[in-house]
C-alpha cells in the first residue's frame, strides 16, 4: 500500500544517477496508486478499463483521494486515461503530503535533487520511510523496479521480473511505460522546436 510513496522517495531521494522529471514522476505515481488500489481490491481491470468496487477508506490520505477520483460510471475509464488525469500535479501532491507528515523526501528541491554523498541523505526522508523504500528498491521488488525502470532510474533491476505479477498489474505497468515514453517524446520535440526557433533569431541577417 506504500508503492507510490516509495516511488516518490526513490525518484527524488538520490537513489538514481539523475533527477527524474516531474511530469514523468507524476504519471508513474498515478500508476503506483492504481497498483495499490488493485491490491486493496478497491478496483479491478476489465481489459484496460478500471472498474471501481464499493468506496473504501484505506487509511491513507493520498490513496483515499485516489479512490474518490475514480470514475464510477460506465464505460469507466481506461488505465491510460487515469494516468494522465490523476497524474496531473501528483508529484507535487506527494511532496506536500510527505512534508506535512514530517518526512520530506529528496534534496534541496523535490523536483531536481542533487545526488547525496554517502555521508548525506540519511535525513533527506524519515529514516523508516527511506529504509522501507530503499529495501524494496534494492531487493528488486518487481512493481517498484518496473516503475523505476520506466522512469529511467538506474540501480534497480536491469529488467523488472514480471513473471509472478497479476495480469492487471502488468497492464498498468505497460500503460505507465507507454505514457512516460509519450511525455518524454513530446518534451524532446518541444526542446528541438524551441532550439530551432532560437537559432532563427540568432542567425545573422
Amino acid at each position: 500500500m506504500d508503492t507510490a510513496r516509495d516511488l516518490y522517495i526513490v525518484g527524488t531521494g538520490g537513489f538514481g544517477d539523475r533527477p527524474v522529471e516531474r511530469g514523468e514522476l507524476s504519471l508513474a505515481l498515478a500508476g503506483a496508486e492504481l497498483v495499490d488500489l488493485l491490491g486493496a481490491r478497491a478496483v479491478r481491470l476489465e481489459g484496460e478499463r478500471i472498474v471501481p468496487g464499493p468506496p473504501l477508506a484505506l487509511g491513507d490520505r493520498m490513496l483515499d483521494g485516489a479512490v474518490s477520483a475514480l470514475v464510477r460510471e460506465e464505460p469507466y475509464e481506461r488505465a491510460e486515461d487515469w494516468l494522465w488525469r490523476r497524474g496531473e500535479g501528483l508529484a507535487a501532491a506527494y511532496a506536500d503530503a510527505l512534508a506535512e507528515e514530517g518526512r520530506p523526501a529528496g534534496g534541496r528541491s523535490p523536483w531536481f535533487p542533487r545526488r547525496p554523498r554517502p555521508a548525506e541523505g540519511a535525513g533527506a526522508a524519515d529514516g523508516a520511510a527511506r529504509r522501507h523504500a530503499g529495501d524494496r528498491w534494492e531487493s528488486r521488488e518487481p512493481v517498484l523496479a518496473a516503475l523505476g525502470e520506466a522512469l529511467g532510474i538506474e540501480g534497480g533491476a536491469e529488467q523488472a521480473d514480471e513473471e509472478f505479477l497479476d495480469e492487471a498489474v502488468v497492464t498498468v505497468l505497460a500503460a505507465v511505460g507507454d505514457a512516460v515514453t509519450e511525455l518524454t517524446a513530446v518534451r524532446q520535440r518541444r526542446e528541438i522546436e524551441n532550439a530551432a526557433f532560437d537559432n532563427i533569431w540568432r542567425a545573422p541577417g
